[in-house]
C-alpha cells in the first residue's frame, strides 16, 4: 500500500469525519454501546467540528493519504497545558503537547501506515515541546503496544466519557 503523510487541509474536513466515524469504534471497549459511540461521534467527529480543529492555531492535524486520495489514517496534536487535573498532575514533561487523536483505517492496519503517520506527527509535536502526553482506554491492548514502541510510557489515569459511561485511560507521555 504507497501512502503519503501531509498537514491536513480545510478540504480534508468532509473526509476526516467521515475517516472519524469509522475508526473511533475500533479504540472503544467491548462494553460501549452502539448508541454510546454513535453520540461520540455525531458530538465530536462532524464535518464542521474538523473545520472547527482545523482552523485553531493550537491544534496540528496530520493525514495519511493514498496514491488514489483516501485518507488511510490521521493524527491531532493540540499545543498548551492539560485542562484535565488528572492529566496535569501526571505529565511530567513541560512544555507539552497531546497527542489528541490517532486513528488509522482497519484496512491499513500493518502496511507501515501507522507507523510514519506516527513519526510526522511527533516530529511536529517536537517542536517547541519536552514531551507529548496522550490518554488510550486501559482495554485498548493494540494501542498499548503500538503507543510503548514509539516510546511512551504509563505516568497516570484519567477518566473519559463515551456516552453515560466513564471510561478508564492510561495517560501516556513521551520525551522529545
Amino acid at each position: 500500500m504507497t501512502h503519503s503523510i501531509r498537514r491536513a487541509t480545510a478540504t480534508d474536513a468532509a473526509s476526516l469525519a467521515e475517516l472519524a466515524a469509522e475508526t473511533f469504534p475500533l479504540a472503544c471497549p467491548p462494553h460501549t454501546t452502539p448508541e454510546a459511540i454513535a453520540d461520540f461521534i455525531a458530538t465530536h467527529f462532524t464535518e464542521a467540528r474538523f473545520d472547527e480543529y482545523l482552523s485553531d492555531t493550537d491544534r496540528e492535524l496530520f493525514v495519511a493519504v493514498s496514491d488514489d486520495a483516501l485518507l488511510l489514517g490521521y493524527s491531532m496534536i493540540v499545543r498548551g497545558e492539560p485542562s484535565d487535573p488528572d492529566v496535569a498532575a501526571a505529565v511530567t514533561l513541560r512544555p507539552t503537547v497531546e497527542l489528541s487523536k490517532f486513528y488509522v483505517r482497519r484496512a491499513a492496519h500493518g502496511a507501515g501506515v501507522a507507523g510514519e503517520l506516527m513519526r510526522a506527527t511527533l516530529d511536529a509535536a517536537a517542536v517547541g515541546a519536552s514531551g507529548t502526553w496522550l490518554g488510550v482506554n486501559e482495554e485498548n491492548a493494540h494501542a498499548l503496544r503500538f503507543y510503548a514502541k514509539h516510546g511512551f510510557e504509563k505516568v497516570g489515569r484519567k477518566r473519559f466519557l463515551v456516552g453515560a459511561r466513564y471510561e478508564d485511560d492510561f495517560v501516556l507521555e513521551r520525551s522529545f
